[in-house]
């Protein structure tokens, strides 16, 4: 099977910003590109972090409320000292978490569940930006049309295990849901089948009704001894 690279889903022109970049002029590149956040780069146009919204509006939430009817926010010291940051390389998250082009999108969301973060950079063997992918690029693999889903699970998951005893099998997929039928020569074959249908790009999930195939019968001519 051949999944999706990040290569082919990341966002190849990236809005980005360098680390001496001015607060103002960070949140008018949000505004006037509709993004969320921005990669701040180094000299040598590798990521050395990513510049939010969440990280401008830090300095709006530690400013005194003149009505008084909004607590001050307790704000950690490294929390402040980026409040009081003027430029991306005081206000960006750092280190950048980055991924590399030749990634799955089991790898990216991965990391991106690990590190809790929406968006990764995407960099060469060198370290430099190549492009950008979020959690909605890799959603996309979920639009894959149910014929392409169920071709490639007949031809590269039942056609190539036909010899280990899943020549019986057929798969229907309805919005994702692929449905397993028919029967196998080997019970132990089934979780190895719905583990690797359930790795197929755009697949939501997998269900089976995949019985054991019927022990042929004593040889034809033979019959109870006399």
């Amino acid at each position: 099977m051949e999944h999706r690279t990040i290569g082919e889903l990341m966002t190849r022109q990236v809005v980005s910003v360098q680390l001496d970049t001015p607060f103002k002029d960070i949140a008018q590149l949000l505004a006037d590109h509709a993004v969320s956040a921005v990669p701040v780069l180094d000299g040598l146009g590798r990521p050395a972090g990513i510049v939010s919204e969440a990280d401008l509006l830090r300095k709006a939430a530690d400013r005194s409320d003149l009505s008084g009817r909004t607590p001050l926010p307790h704000l950690e010291a490294w929390e402040r000292a980026r409040a009081e940051g003027r430029t991306a390389g005081e206000l960006m998250s750092a280190p950048a978490v980055c991924a590399h082009p030749e990634w799955t999108v089991v790898e990216a969301a991965r990391l991106m569940e690990v590190q809790n973060v929406k968006r990764l950079p995407v960099v060469d063997e060198t370290e430099r930006l190549l492009g950008i992918v979020s959690r909605s690029d890799l959603l996309r693999v979920f639009l894959r049309r149910d014929k392409a889903i169920q071709e490639e699970i007949s031809r590269e998951i039942v056609g190539r295990t036909a010899r280990l005893g899943a020549a019986g099998v057929t798969a229907d997929v309805v919005q994702g849901q692929v449905a397993l039928h028919g029967s196998v020569e080997e019970p132990l074959l089934i979780p190895v089948l719905v583990r690797m249908c359930a790795g197929v790009d755009g697949v939501v999930s997998v269900s089976e009704d995949l019985k054991p195939a019927m022990a042929a019968g004593p040889a034809e001519g033979s019959g109870a001894p006399s």
